[in-house]
């Protein structure tokens, strides 16, 4: 076993406290894959979906969840091309990266520039790669384009407004409280809809009474009705997550209302396609290098994971959150 390897696992579903050390012994890489040992962990809602078992669990017990994480490789498996021993590196995928070390299929890392740090880098491969697909394949932005992003305060919201305002459209978000607020102003977004003063649909249609050309929507169960409702007619709503909840009241003849086109992508889906990860990450990090993306990152250490995830479900976060093994 490698000294002082550990991860944090969840014994069984349930709220944060589930959350405990375990010691593991990181596997060899096998043919194909290489052996991470992670240097900063990304902190997302989806952890917290598998933890609760709201999402399946892939495993009976102890579940080591996480889903992005960056470091440097320890070891490579036969037939690996382009990656060698000491490189830094990052990845996406589900699960299993709350841990000092990952044995990970090669055809999922990339590597790192020079100018990424390996925190930037945990913080925003799950979180810029969302961005991208949203921005570029759920919907395709146009300049002069309408949108309505929700939860523009969070670690994917920060990162949406300011590429949306590189692209030349008119982003207006919704957050919660004040500082939110304007924390999301000062990230990209025209306008910003304080949710907990005000009926953000309400807000959003006297903003642009025409309607939205897109929302984003990874709130779920409290928004998406009131979402739809902000599109004008062939307008795109985009769900693509759940913080309050599962929707479980949308009939199709909904969509009706305004002929609206609906989707539910999944990043995975995505970065399961070698050519879509690599151009992509490619995109994500020139945005990051030459200043467009400013990324507010903010750390705790790996121990600490169960407080990290009560802040984050009760939104008491902003950015994004890493955690250092």
């Amino acid at each position: 076993m490698t000294v002082g390897a550990y991860a944090m696992a969840a014994r069984q579903p349930g709220p944060p406290q589930v959350l405990h050390e375990i010691g593991f012994a990181p596997m060899a890489p096998a043919a194909g894959e290489v052996l991470i040992r992670h240097s900063a962990i990304g902190v997302n809602f989806i952890d917290c979906y598998f933890r609760s078992g709201l999402y399946p669990w892939p495993v009976p017990s102890d579940l080591v969840t996480g889903s992005e994480a960056a470091g440097v490789i320890e070891a490579v498996g036969d037939g690996v091309t382009g990656l060698t021993v000491g490189q830094r590196v990052a990845y996406t995928l589900p699960n299993f990266s709350y841990a000092t070390h990952r044995t990970i299929a090669a055809q999922h890392v990339v590597l790192l520039p020079d100018g990424i740090s390996d925190a930037v880098a945990a913080a925003v491969m799950l979180k810029g790669l969302t961005v991208r697909y949203l921005v570029k394949d759920s919907y395709a932005v146009k300049p002069g384009d309408t949108v309505l992003f929700h939860a523009a305060a969070g670690g994917v919201g920060l990162l949406a407004g300011q590429w949306l305002k590189a692209m030349g459209a008119r982003a207006i978000g919704t957050a919660g409280g004040p500082d939110k607020v304007a924390l999301a102003r000062a990230h990209g977004f025209a306008e910003v809809i304080d949710y907990g003063a005000t009926n953000f649909a309400d807000e959003a249609k006297r903003l642009v009474p025409q309607g939205f050309d897109v929302v984003y929507d990874s709130v779920g169960k409290d928004t998406l009705a009131r979402s739809l409702g902000c599109l004008r007619r062939h307008g795109t709503l985009v769900n693509f997550g759940q913080s309050s909840g599962p929707v479980t009241d949308f009939k199709v003849s909904d969509l009706a209302a305004g002929s609206y086109h609906l989707t539910r992508p999944v990043l995975f889906h995505f970065t399961s396609s070698r050519a879509w990860l690599e151009q992509a990450a490619a995109d994500l990090f020139h945005l990051i290098g030459n200043g467009t993306l400013k990324i507010a990152v903010h750390s705790a250490p790996l121990r600490e994971v169960a407080r990290v995830h009560s802040d984050l479900e009760a939104r008491r976060t902003t950015g994004s959150m890493v955690l250092i093994p």
